[in-house]
């Protein structure tokens, strides 16, 4: 198996330089100031297609011969792979059909049909990504179009390296050592790249990877020495999503990559809303990773220079809601219940009295009156200001209703009843 290098990765930017943008790097005084650190940021949600998936796409369209793009390209993408393909296709002038699971966010396929115009062919196939993918692969033989896989190609890891190779390239114009670089990891292109570059000009710098909890695709394969397929994976994080990485990138990861972290989607969401309310950034789930990763890593970065890698800003506006609540629940402070309710007049204010603080709310109240019973259930959403209020919340809600529910404990009854 063949490794990218270092002069891959710089033969990769001088085909992309006047292509692509040489996106800031940029020192961030909240972040510095909040973990005691020195955190820069490489903002690639900056690049043209708002993810650093451009470099890659660019790069290896761009590599392959005329007669391979005689009959057009196939990629499958949950959405910033994509754009990058539509975006080069139509620079070029080269067909594309792309594939993009039923479950990607309609910003992202909007997006697509902008950058892509009358060069690109959208087929929305599968739920997640590994579907979309074997349907790619299938229609690319079935035409005999040319391939351009979103991560494990050696043209697409030295693209995505380009990155790297801007980033250090500046932090050295600033005469500042990077003690660690962190990275998403959805298939392995990203951290392919920017590790191979990053090791090679600076070897101390440790490379950290980036995975949301819910598709640990890395953590797996690095586990058994190959790529695994995870039986289930949470797509909410959609452009970290992927089932299995792929060989090449486990090869890289297994040579550069110092650990692999895990986030939860719900500290990812709150990432999300700090970025936007804080810096006015705008991060795509997977985009934030690498900087929701800093609060698992806050006591060992204190005093230490950090980059992290924005790596796209891509976020539909109307998942803002979703984002919210998963960030209100992994924090704590939004709590759902079902309550049993005395079915007579009263019962609501005598709840509300005797029940919630001085700062709970009731955020979602679904009340089913059953004949012929002295009680009825109530879905219940309750909002407190703290989560120190929570457990004297629940030690009233015990005396209230001592066989209340949960919802948080009860995966399957949160999504059927909330």
């Amino acid at each position: 198996m063949t490794i990218i290098t270092k002069q891959a990765v710089e033969q990769a930017y001088e085909v992309l330089k006047t292509a692509v943008s040489h996106t800031p790097l940029q020192y961030d005084r909240y972040l510095s100031e909040k973990y005691q650190a020195n955190i820069y940021l490489k903002r690639e949600d900056l690049q043209k297609v708002r993810s650093f998936k451009l470099r890659g796409a660019y790069y290896a369209i761009k590599n392959r011969s005329k007669e391979e793009l005689a009959n057009g390209v196939v990629c499958a993408s949950a959405g910033n792979h994509a754009q990058g393909v539509a975006y080069t296709c139509n620079e070029i002038k080269v067909q594309a059909v792309i594939f993009m699971p039923t479950t990607t966010p309609a910003q992202k396929i909007s997006q697509v049909s902008f950058f892509g115009g009358d060069y690109v062919n959208i087929q929305l196939v599968g739920d997640t990504f590994d579907a979309s993918a074997k349907a790619a692969k299938d229609y690319a033989k079935a035409y005999q179009m040319a391939f351009i896989d979103p991560f494990d190609d050696e043209d697409i890891i030295a693209g995505q390296g380009t990155l790297a190779l801007e980033m250090m390239h500046d932090l050295a114009q600033k005469q500042v050592q990077a003690d660690l670089v962190l990275a998403a990891i959805g298939g392995g292109g990203l951290i392919g790249g920017v590790s191979t570059y990053v090791k090679a000009v600076s070897p101390k710098t440790k490379v950290i990877g980036v995975e949301p909890t819910g598709a640990p695709s890395m953590q797996a394969a690095l586990a058994v020495g190959h790529p695994v397929r995870l039986p289930k994976i949470d797509k909410f994080v959609d452009g970290a999503a992927v089932q299995e990485v792929g060989q090449h990138t486990l090869e890289i990861a297994k040579l550069f990559v110092d650990q692999v972290l895990s986030v939860e989607e719900g500290l990812v969401c709150s990432t999300i809303l700090d970025l936007y309310s804080k810096q006015a950034i705008v991060a795509e789930p997977a985009g934030a990773l690498s900087v929701a990763a800093l609060e698992l890593m806050k006591d060992e970065i204190v005093g230490q220079t950090v980059i992290c890698v924005i790596s796209g800003g891509n976020n539909d506006i109307n998942r803002m809601a979703e984002i919210e609540e998963r960030s209100l629940i992994y924090q704590g402070l939004i709590n759902y219940f079902v309550v049993n309710f005395p079915q007579r007049p009263g019962a609501l204010k005598e709840f509300v009295t005797e029940v919630l603080g001085p700062n709970d709310d009731i955020t979602l109240f679904e009340y089913t009156k059953k004949v012929n019973r002295g009680t009825g259930p109530v879905v219940l959403g309750l909002l407190s200001k703290d989560k120190a209020d929570v457990p004297v919340l629940l030690e009233r809600m015990t005396q209230f209703d001592p066989n209340y529910i949960q919802l948080s404990e009860h995966p399957t009854l949160y999504s059927l009843l909330v």
